[in-house]
């Protein structure tokens, strides 16, 4: 019976890494008409109209019987225009990141999409926080704990080593568990829901695994990639066209006008799992 070797990745997602080609990693794809007929979007911003380039006075609200009568705005270039909007965005994120030390990654991340051209965006904030749902996960779906029993209940013991051929049966312990996602409660108001949330593809590897006097050690990476961005059946959802801040993000990043580039946040942890024979 030959020995698992490792490094050794048991899982990947279906999805794959760096896929530029998901739709919610679209930009300036859409005109005007479209953001305004397809999705509704009449009322964007409560102080520029990215339409117009024009900024929103109490007399200029663009639902208002007044509105182009009086207090009329002073009219923005579109950068300018821009710029509004990602300041708006920022105040309006504070809603969903009020408490913990991952409230100001929201900010952060809005931030590095409208300067980062679209680069990939890591934080030593987001590995921790993936790294600390990993570790206090104790229910039932945990996929470390899930791991942990088979790993133990598949070494060969006389020998200390894992069967190669018991490979399987670690992607299996995976797929009856639930992957890493920030879409618990306190995710709502701690600011990881909003910059995170669900989740795009996530690789698993056992780095190593040490086998001694019935005990065992594994060391094993979670790498995780999400997008931030939106497509277009986020927007016409209820629950994301009702919130302001979801509004001015899909223009910002989908209006022909302004581009603003999605980006790949990467993420990675990397966590112990032991046990023992008995």
């Amino acid at each position: 019976m030959s020995a698992l070797q490792f490094p050794c990745r048991i899982f990947e997602t279906q999805k794959w890494m760096d896929d530029y080609s998901a739709e919610d990693m679209r930009y300036g794809d859409l005109t005007e008409s479209q953001l305004k007929h397809d999705f509704h979007l009449l009322d964007v911003s409560t102080r520029i109209d990215p339409y117009t380039l024009t900024e929103i006075t109490p007399f200029r609200q663009p639902h208002s019987r007044f509105y182009g009568s009086r207090g009329a705005g002073e009219k923005h270039s579109p950068a300018e225009c821009a710029s509004i909007l990602f300041d708006e965005l920022r105040h309006l994120s504070q809603t969903f990141a009020i408490y913990g030390p991952y409230k100001h990654l929201i900010e952060e991340m809005i931030t590095h999409m409208q300067h980062g051209a679209g680069a990939p965006f890591s934080s030593h904030y987001l590995d921790s926080a993936l790294r600390m749902h990993i570790v206090n996960d104790e229910t039932y779906n945990s996929t470390r704990l899930l791991l942990r029993a088979m790993i133990k209940a598949n070494i060969d013991w006389k020998n200390n080593i894992y069967p190669a051929q018991k490979r399987d049966e670690l992607k299996k312990a995976i797929l009856e568990g639930k992957l890493p996602k920030f879409d618990r409660i306190q995710d709502n108001i701690n600011g990881m829901g909003i910059t995170v949330h669900d989740t795009w593809a996530t690789h698993i590897t056992i780095e190593s695994l040490h086998i001694d006097n019935d005990h065992y050690r594994a060391m094993v990476k979670y790498k995780i990639q999400d997008h931030f961005g939106l497509d277009a059946y986020d927007i016409l959802k209820a629950k994301f066209n009702l919130f302001r801040f979801f509004r001015i993000w899909f223009v910002l990043q989908r209006y022909n006008r302004f581009v603003f580039k999605p980006f790949l946040t990467n993420m990675e942890a990397t966590v112990e799992i032991s046990g023992v024979m008995k």
